[in-house]
């Protein structure tokens, strides 16, 4: 079918952001309740703590949770000359997401496979992202509408980082998830062993409450980086609920560290800042 003028005028100023951006990272996992948002997050922060320019962008439309985990739920888009602002995080992170568009954030997302493809190609096309040295890209779990959509709408995604954890039923579905980004030519540069152990807030001793190395091990198996374990600490529910991601707020606990490290895994990934 023949595209409409608004469609090839859309498909222009899309070919237009993507220019300005020079690495896209999208954020996966298998399976839903392992963390993906936490890693996305801090990712992100991570990055611009750097000095790097960078965008988050929240294409997980029935659970969008990027902005109560940044501290800005609440918060409003604005509309500009160039199409919609993302919201400014930091000096140098921005961030969009179908939650800084509702008025209620009680009202729920229904919508099918086209809808949301069509909002993500918005959320690309019609933000005005400026010029950024990474988009990372935080999508739901499983490998569906969504991150299908995303791969298929940027043509050079820089790469895909996988999130698990260490138990064998989130393992069996990080597996599918680094098929998936092989399927799609997109590189994996690593899977992220999430919750791999609680660390005591009391004695430091650390209890493997999912078992651990899972992730680990599917790395190996796939033949990609493994980028490393981020354990459980008392305090990191209460800083995503507090919009003050554990990168920077924890900055000295393990966890904090461990991100860290794997922030700078991530920029000396070929193609990478580094």
């Amino acid at each position: 079918m023949e595209k409409t003028t608004e469609q090839r005028e859309q498909d222009m100023r899309l070919e237009k952001t993507l220019k300005r951006i020079k690495h896209t990272i999208i954020v996966l996992s298998g399976k839903g309740g392992v963390g993906k948002t936490t890693v996305s997050i801090n990712l992100a922060v991570g990055l611009a703590l750097k000095g790097l320019s960078v965008g988050i962008m929240d294409i997980d439309l029935h659970g969008p949770n990027i902005a109560k985990m940044l501290g800005v739920e609440g918060e409003t888009i604005p509309g500009g000359a160039e199409g919609l602002e993302p919201f400014p995080v930091l000096p140098n992170l921005k961030a969009m997401s179908i939650a800084l568009l509702m008025e209620d954030r009680d009202s729920p997302i229904i919508w099918r496979g086209p809808m949301k493809m069509g909002v993500i190609k918005q959320f690309l096309s019609d933000v005005n992202w400026g010029e950024l040295d990474y988009l990372v890209i935080d999508s739901p779990p499983g490998t569906g509408d969504e991150p299908l959509s995303a791969c298929q709408l940027i043509p050079n995604v820089t790469g895909a980082i996988v999130v698990t954890t260490p138990q064998d039923v989130a393992v069996l579905d990080a597996r599918k998830t680094v098929s998936f980004a092989r399927q799609l030519k997109v590189p994996v540069i690593g899977v992220i062993e999430n919750m791999s152990g609680f660390v005591c807030p009391h004695c430091g001793n650390v209890t493997n409450l999912f078992g651990t190395g899972g992730g680990e091990r599917a790395a190996a198996d796939f033949g990609v980086p493994f980028l490393g374990r981020i354990p459980l600490e008392a305090k990191l529910a209460a800083h995503g609920d507090a919009g003050t991601p554990f990168i920077h707020g924890l900055k000295d606990a393990e966890a904090g560290k461990i991100m860290n490290d794997i922030v700078e895994k991530i920029t000396a990934f070929p193609g990478g800042a580094s």
